[in-house]
């Protein structure tokens, strides 16, 4: 089971899913992808940037493009800054899937 955050960026209003118990799983990605199939997700770049320990991923979809980032502590970020409602209906998709539980946050603690 993955557990993630729909929540605002710190110091932001732009939402992003933080996904922060799972994503260190070898089956992290396929799991995400084979989540979000409905909106037919296509990895088009991969960056690695070794400086950081993080892996950006850019993929193109039916409701927009959207990066996800993952590092080597076992988190993973979804982000959408131009792209927020398919930020939005991503979330809805990762709320009824199996492999994925949403925790609530307070908005105010990333003020």
């Amino acid at each position: 089971m993955y557990k993630y955050y729909f929540r605002p960026a710190y110091h932001s209003q732009e939402l992003l899913i933080d996904i922060f118990y799972g994503a260190e799983s070898e089956t992290f990605l396929s799991d995400f992808m084979s989540a979000i199939d409905e909106i037919k997700p296509k990895m088009t770049d991969i960056d690695d940037l070794w400086m950081n320990d993080e892996i950006l991923m850019t993929i193109d979809s039916e409701i927009g493009k959207f990066i996800i980032s993952k590092d080597i502590w076992g988190f993973a970020f979804v982000m959408a800054d131009n792209n927020q409602e398919g930020l939005v209906r991503m979330n809805s998709i990762l709320e009824n899937a199996a492999l994925f539980e949403k925790v609530e946050v307070n908005f105010d603690n990333y003020k």
